[in-house]
């Protein structure tokens, strides 16, 4: 089942050492023009950057370098929509995961795993288990983790790919000869996973009666575009996918699984298919019947969700993987690492960027990896980055892993418990990742103190200089400036008045990060992405004898980034400083004006 939408981004170069295995993982087909970007280096200071190599352990906030308030407001944020969101509560529970380099600092489960024995649609209200038989969430509570199973499947692709028993350009019908029936002749194992190969979204594969049949619906399936020309996310892909590595190794998916990623990675909690004696530990899902669900099940519990993984005996590429928060955390840390966890390696550094890396170019707003999606604030609010990397499940699952900073973010929820109608968007998921990334500090260009634009959706947040006199002539202002913000839809802007307020003109602008080439801003306004890092900017002001300035930063109703800082502002004019932060007067003069002082 399908999971949500996307938004835009902008990317860098690839790497010397990702070009030339990039060609051999390409089969000798070198074509770079599309790919940019390797992932960006973990945050300096952090774990991963001291060590390369963490693994995973509880500890404080502190220890992760995080802000221990920005996580309290995580757990209240998540509590909160146990409640009404807006009608019926999001998930009955959840389990949450943040952490940073080797520390787990937040590790929370809220809510109950287990609550409705039923959903009464003439009501639209759940019908509750007596208290006695509602169930906890625990820390180690196992979820259905639905499309988050992707991910699994697509780790397995890319070993091979690294193995060279598939090519990433390789066309699947030469592993699957059957596969290239009704014009699917061409489509690459690159295009299942990036969601291009033409596919439609879904098909009921749970209404033909066996299994084999189900398999020729996939085969027979018809694009719906030409493979490479657009991009519609599909369960089909990873199905396809798994049929693939089944075929080219000779083990089921659930072997493969076991095998190549679970063992290894000591992932004790993750597999197909769990036991009986695991469903007291499993989060329930839904009271799956028509017309609401393809099959009438009753209440799911312990067993998979989607219908068609039901129907293809609870092991398929796109659904069916059951897990807790931990070992997901296990598995994001161990691709934060470049692929290894303690002694266990289970993909090469250049495998986990290709993951990393951008292949859909092409189509804006639908930045994919090997597998992950990348730069999606819709779910990851402020954490998304050009190199974020995540994926969601329609269950109510999420992970979430940003290079930048070296942080991972898991929620678990049971959100189509009692049914799916009741939840609405990704409103917590995005939330956590909002607090999580306000949790990661950013340090002030000069001194203790930055001033910070907020993270509020709908906001208009100004910061004004006093008037200043500019008359005499060759006037600048300089300043530290960092931000980042939903890319076009939230904007940082320089403005300038010289009637009082009643109109406003922009100041263009230049900006330099440090070993990197200017930037002209020519309408005096910044937006999406500049790595986190501070830029020194310089604008020349026109010549006026009460000459207003304002930093002024506006955001839409729906995403944030982490928002826009402005430090260590400084204006000339003939040869003599007008305003300068640093001095206690005229830093006064600007706190009264707009924005608070922030250290963090």
């Amino acid at each position: 089942m399908t999971d949500g939408t996307a938004d835009s981004g902008d990317r860098g170069g690839l790497t010397r050492r990702q070009v030339g295995w990039l060609s051999m993982a390409l089969g000798g087909a070198l074509a770079l023009a599309p790919l940019p970007a390797g992932p960006a280096d973990a945050a300096p200071g952090t774990a991963a950057a001291a060590s390369g190599r963490p693994t995973l352990r509880h500890g404080s906030p502190e220890r992760a370098g995080l802000l221990a308030a920005s996580l309290r407001q995580l757990v209240a944020d998540a509590q909160a929509f146990l409640g009404p969101s807006p009608k019926h509560p999001w998930y009955a529970g959840a389990v949450l995961l943040a952490g940073r380099g080797g520390t787990v600092a937040l590790h929370e489960p809220i809510g109950r795993a287990v609550r409705y024995s039923a959903y009464d649609e003439t009501t639209d209200t759940g019908v509750e288990f007596p208290a006695g038989r509602q169930l906890p969430m625990t820390r180690d509570t196992v979820f259905d983790l639905a499309s988050v199973s992707k991910l699994f499947t697509s780790i397995l692709a890319v070993q091979q790919i690294e193995r060279g028993a598939l090519e990433l350009e390789g066309r699947v019908a030469s592993y699957l000869p059957d596969f290239g029936r009704a014009g699917k002749q061409d489509v690459t194992v690159r295009q299942l996973l990036t969601h291009t190969s033409g596919f439609r979204a879904w098909l009921p594969l749970y209404k033909a009666p066996t299994y084999e049949e189900r398999v020729r619906l996939v085969l027979d399936e018809a694009p719906l575009n030409p493979p490479g020309t657009a991009y519609l996310y599909s369960d089909l892909n990873l199905i396809s996918l798994q049929l693939v590595l089944e075929r080219i190794t000779g083990r089921a998916l659930d072997t493969l699984l076991r095998e190549e990623i679970t063992g290894p990675l000591g992932l004790d909690s993750t597999r197909y298919n769990p036991p009986a004696s695991w469903r007291p530990g499993i989060a329930a899902t839904e009271d799956a019947r028509p017309p609401w669900s393809g099959l009438d099940r009753g209440l799911v519990w312990g067993e998979v969700h989607d219908e068609n993984a039901f129907s293809l005996g609870g092991v398929a590429g796109h659904a069916g993987v059951f897990s807790c928060a931990w070992d997901l955390a296990v598995l994001g840390r161990t691709l934060l690492n470049g692929g290894s966890y303690g002694r266990a390696r289970i993909l090469r550094p250049e495998s986990v960027e290709l993951m990393f890396t951008d292949f859909n170019t092409a189509f804006p707003g639908d930045e994919h990896g090997l597998g992950f999606e990348l730069y999606q604030h819709w779910y990851m609010g402020a954490m998304a980055t050009p190199r974020t990397a995540g994926h969601t499940g329609f269950t109510g699952t999420s992970l979430v892993l940003d290079p930048t900073t070296d942080s991972f973010l898991i929620v678990l929820g049971n959100s189509v418990h009692p049914v799916r109608g009741w939840r609405s968007g990704s409103a917590p998921r995005a939330a956590a990742g909002n607090n999580l990334a306000r949790a990661v500090p950013v340090h002030p260009g000069r001194g203790r103190t930055a001033w910070f634009s907020g993270m509020a959706n709908a906001a208009d947040a100004t910061l004004a200089l006093p008037p200043l006199d500019t008359s005499a002539g060759d006037a600048r202002l300089r300043c530290a400036l960092w931000w980042d913000t939903e890319p076009v839809s939230d904007v940082l802007a320089l403005e300038s008045t010289t009637d009082g307020g009643t109109t406003w003109q922009p100041v263009p602008f230049t900006t330099v990060r440090p070993g990197e080439e200017p930037e002209d801003h020519p309408a005096g306004t910044a937006t999406g992405w500049s790595g986190r890092a501070w830029h020194r900017l310089t604008a020349p002001l026109p010549a006026d004898r009460r000459l207003v300035l304002r930093w002024r930063c506006t955001t839409d109703r729906l995403y944030v980034g982490r928002g826009a800082y402005v430090d260590a502002l400084r204006v000339e004019a003939g040869g003599g400083v007008l305003f300068d932060d640093s001095r206690p007067r005229d830093a006064a003069l600007v706190e009264a004006t707009g924005w608070a002082a922030s250290g963090d």
